[in-house]
């Protein structure tokens, strides 16, 4: 059985399915490779405007497989190292995808799964679900997510929930910025299609140019090279042939060519 499916329906939305639900989506070497398989395969189709990520049944992701963990259990440092090494790069695969990700999280999310949704560009959450950087109960850190969950919530909030451990709700996931909105189950499909509509109606590659201007910026002095680089992006755009179809669809009153009936 694939434990991750994908499908792309014909707007270019590509559907990322986490499909192992007896076992709650949990994380295993196998799903770990067919994930970064899907994700890659998604980057390189020119078709795919959106992606989201979805699972089957009524967990996100429960973390870790327990098969798989005592697996890991045996292995050497050098078999660990290897097996951190691949999750690590199907992260960043996610992390990277050079379009819009949104996270559609219906159910729990514990230990990597946070890691995921926090990789994810948009994530809403059910009132449903739960969350849970569970690691250190079982003494180990969630070190391979670390990245992506701190640039989401903080060192402050990180410090607290890597080191507690404890289970929190939508409401506190989107307090503190893990989840951008948390809304009531039966509205999450409603939600994600309002955000999937918002993105579809603006210029793909502006999207796409959008999304690396953040990673371009985030972090970085106020200096004249990034100065320089931003008015470089805004007039190389400004002079692209989607850049010149919207100004004059804008001016002109009319929708521009990427907005199909």
């Amino acid at each position: 059985m694939d434990k991750v499916t994908t499908q792309i329906d014909n707007r270019g939305v590509a559907q990322v399915t986490l499909n192992n639900p007896n076992k709650h989506n949990a994380f295993d070497d196998q799903m770990i490779i067919q994930l970064t398989d899907a994700f890659n395969s998604i980057t390189a189709n020119p078709a795919v405007r959106l992606m989201l990520l979805t699972s089957e049944g009524k967990s996100f992701s429960a973390g870790a497989d327990l098969s798989w963990m005592k697996r890991m259990a045996g292995y050497s440092y050098q078999e660990n190292l290897n097996d951190a090494h691949a999750l690590a790069a199907m992260l960043k695969t996610l992390h990277q995808i050079p379009i819009p990700t949104i996270a559609r999280v219906q159910g729990a999310a514990f230990g990597g799964a946070v890691g995921l949704i926090s990789c994810c560009d948009i994530a809403v959450a059910s009132s449903k679900a739960s969350f849970a950087l569970s690691e250190v109960k079982i003494g180990l850190v969630p070190s391979t997510i670390s990245p992506y969950v701190i640039a989401a919530i903080g060192e402050r909030q990180a410090k607290r929930y890597f080191m507690t451990a404890e289970r929190f709700d939508p409401n506190t996931a989107m307090q503190i910025g893990l989840v951008h909105e948390a809304v009531d189950e039966q509205l999450l499909d409603d939600k994600i299609e309002q955000l999937v509509g918002a993105i579809l109606s603006n210029g793909p590659e502006a999207v796409a140019a959008a999304k690396q201007l953040v990673f371009a910026v985030s972090g970085k002095a106020i200096d004249s090279p990034l100065i320089e680089h931003t008015s470089e992006i805004i007039a190389g755009i400004r002079v692209s042939g989607q850049g010149q179809e919207g100004l004059n669809a804008f001016l002109e009153k009319r929708k521009p060519n990427w907005l199909k009936d």
